[in-house]
């Protein structure tokens, strides 16, 4: 069932999503959270697809935030708010209700937003692009337990990752993080099967990808190694190669499918290694809603070892450190806190 509202309040919204739930017969007790997109027209079908997919696995409200430009100054000092309220079988397994903000209440989305949430439920705000560089302080952000963004979807994802974690807040977090969690937990479970001393990686990815530098990150900020970010052609992440003195052990992935892990002394295996769906990514990040030390931890790491990349070249391929260069190569991560090898365990 779908209601439109046209020039309309927080009130009667309120009011369209009782009605529609009396329409069709579905409770609200059953929604666990509330989900907050912030996207524009261009982005908004994609983003509401992915979020009602994720609906299947966690029932929620849906509200989605579209800022609307405003064409001439006349219409600028004006204020409008548009809604199109979604419940049944149109919302999936919970509601949704796209607000469409026009004039001087795209500086107050939050009092619209606010009366909307579930009373007593989480609260997840999600930035599919154009993410703010602090999304803790944030108005929108503000209101949210979580707080996921996209550095992908950045101009300059690696410049974006730099501000990422100079603005970091516990509650953030990062689908270009959770991309990689299939990687970490086959090389955290390959590391559990030997005996070994990890002595050198090296990260394999297309340029421009941000869930390489994460990886290599992670890598150099658990094992205390020098990381190596080479280069390819992709799609996303094609390898990790890592050094030890018990022989190598790679995990190599060239068709974005299906992964062969080849260790010394062991046949080669194939491992079911997908590049997954938005839908899939937003569901993993709503199992759990407190902070994230792991990628805190990696992306400071990460912040520093860039940024001293950055300081030793001058030359037109500066941005080599962080990968983000034709032939960027990081090179050995700054000594840290060292930690045992095999407890790089996945998120």
């Amino acid at each position: 069932m779908k209601i439109d509202l046209t020039d309309t309040t927080a009130s009667k919204i309120n009011k369209a999503l009782v009605q529609g739930r009396r329409a069709v017969g579905t409770p609200a007790v059953g929604m666990v959270l509330t989900l907050v997109i912030v996207t524009d027209e261009e982005n908004a079908y994609d983003a509401l697809r992915a979020a009602g997919d994720a609906s299947r696995e966690h029932p929620s409200r849906t509200l989605v935030v579209i800022k609307r430009v405003s064409r001439s100054p006349r219409d600028r000092t004006g204020s409008r708010l548009d809604a199109e309220v979604r419940v049944g079988a149109d919302a999936g397994t919970g509601e949704t209700v796209i607000l469409r903000l026009y004039g001087e209440v795209l500086n107050h989305a939050q009092s619209v937003v606010l009366p909307l949430l579930l009373p007593d439920a989480p609260v997840v705000a999600w930035w599919p692009v154009n993410a703010p560089t602090d999304p803790a302080k944030d108005p929108l952000g503000s209101l949210a337990q979580r707080r996921v963004t996209d550095t992908y979807a950045a101009e300059q994802p690696i410049q974006e990752l730099t501000a990422r974690a100079e603005a970091y807040t516990p509650g953030d977090t990062d689908l270009s993080w959770t991309r990689i969690t299939p990687w970490r937990s086959m090389l955290a479970a390959a590391l559990d099967q030997v005996a070994c001393k990890v002595t050198a990686v090296e990260v394999e990815g297309e340029e421009f990808n941000p869930s390489c530098e994460l990886l290599g990150m992670w890598l150099a900020d658990r094992l205390d190694v020098p990381v190596k970010r080479s280069l390819s052609s992709g799609p996303g992440l094609t390898a990790v190669r890592m050094d030890t003195d018990g022989g190598p052990i790679v995990l190599d992935r060239a068709d974005g499918s299906l992964a062969t892990l080849s260790m010394r002394g062991q046949p080669d295996r194939a491992v079911a290694l997908k590049r997954r769906e938005t839908a899939e990514l937003i569901a993993e990040e709503l199992r759990r809603l407190d902070p994230d030390d792991t990628y805190a931890s990696a992306l400071k790491y990460g912040v520093d070892k860039l940024g001293e990349g950055v300081e030793e070249k001058t030359a037109p391929n500066a941005k080599d450190g962080s990968g983000n260069a034709d032939g960027a190569e990081a090179g050995p991560a700054p000594a840290k806190k060292a930690a045992p090898a095999k407890k790089a365990a996945a998120k």
